[in-house]
């Protein structure tokens, strides 16, 4: 017996789409921001499969790019999209006045929404997080995807401050990367929240349990392929979606756990395919060529190409 997926009059649309791409942002030779690439690389995201963009996150290194930057870089991509793909934009930082700025700011540059990370290195304990989330949340007209990864920032968006949460109207999604299943599955379970997998091993997961889709950094490489996940598991194979997740894992590990972060490792891959990419800036390092080796030899295993 198959799955029979909710019919669309009983399961709401995410509020930016399914499959989304966490963007790397491309930077010429120099370092500088180039827009030009940004365009061509949202084009090709869109017309194999993205349903939307996240800009300026973890894998666009909005640590080292500039505020003008970022507002620039929406505006490109927007431009060259226009309609055809939601835009969320990052713009989480450890000054709640910034972030408001930087919100305002993507407001009026065209995003769809912001990504709101936590605040990094001061660690504000649960309620002073809640707080600094609802300033944001009041301040702004955009719906607001929260991105849990204490990983990086040092702390959790703990579960119930997430229920908390979930009733503030602009508050509308979570990027999760706590690599806590059972705490996902208990916000989704009691909130109307839209859980974006930010963990590609996690894509087809999450999905089955509730989830909205995935905001993926693999999907740079290989947008076409992960979308297949999500298609065949709406289409109720779900055989054919745990299969199609099994392949990409190669490719998965090679990105996301191989000692390096995804932007390196991404950057690394697009550049050997000829896409879109440049450098990665300081402090981080570009990956060696056995890294990109590797990746290449995956990406040609994953989709039978000769690139």
């Amino acid at each position: 017996m198959t799955y029979s997926p909710p019919s669309p009059a009983t399961a709401p649309a995410p509020p930016f789409g399914r499959a989304l791409c966490a963007m790397i942002t491309p930077f010429t030779d120099s370092g500088a921001l180039d827009l030009d690439g940004a365009q061509r690389l949202a084009e090709r995201l869109v017309a194999e499969g993205c349903d939307g963009l996240v800009l300026s996150g973890t894998t666009g290194e909005s640590p080292t790019t500039s505020d003008a930057e970022k507002t620039d870089l929406v505006r490109a991509v927007r431009e060259a999209v226009g309609t055809g793909a939601s835009i969320l934009t990052g713009v989480g930082t450890f000054d709640t006045r910034h972030t408001v700025e930087l919100a305002l700011a993507a407001e009026k540059a065209g995003a769809d929404g912001v990504l709101l990370v936590s605040p990094y290195y001061s660690r504000p304990p649960q309620d002073a997080l809640e707080a600094h989330f609802r300033q944001i949340a009041d301040s702004c007209g955009l719906p607001i995807a929260l991105y849990d990864i204490p990983g990086r920032t040092g702390t959790r968006i703990e579960p119930d401050t997430l229920l908390r949460l979930a009733g503030h109207p602009r508050v509308v999604a979570v990027k999760d990367c706590s690599y806590d299943f059972l705490a996902a599955q208990k916000v989704i379970s009691r909130t109307g929240l839209a859980y974006y997998a930010g963990c590609d091993e996690h894509n087809l997961a999450l999905y089955a349990v509730g989830g909205a889709g995935y905001i993926s950094t693999v999907a740079n490489a290989v947008p076409a392929h992960l979308r297949s996940v999500l298609d065949a598991f709406d289409a109720g194979n779900t055989a054919e979606a745990a299969r199609l997740q099994q392949r990409a894992t190669g490719l998965i590990e090679l990105t996301m756990s191989a000692g390096l972060p995804g932007t390196v490792t991404t950057k690394a891959l697009l550049t050997r395919l000829g896409l879109p990419a440049g450098p990665v800036r300081a402090p981080l390092l570009p990956a060696g060529r056995e890294t990109a080796d590797g990746l290449l030899a995956a990406y040609r295993e994953l989709t039978g190409a000769d690139a």
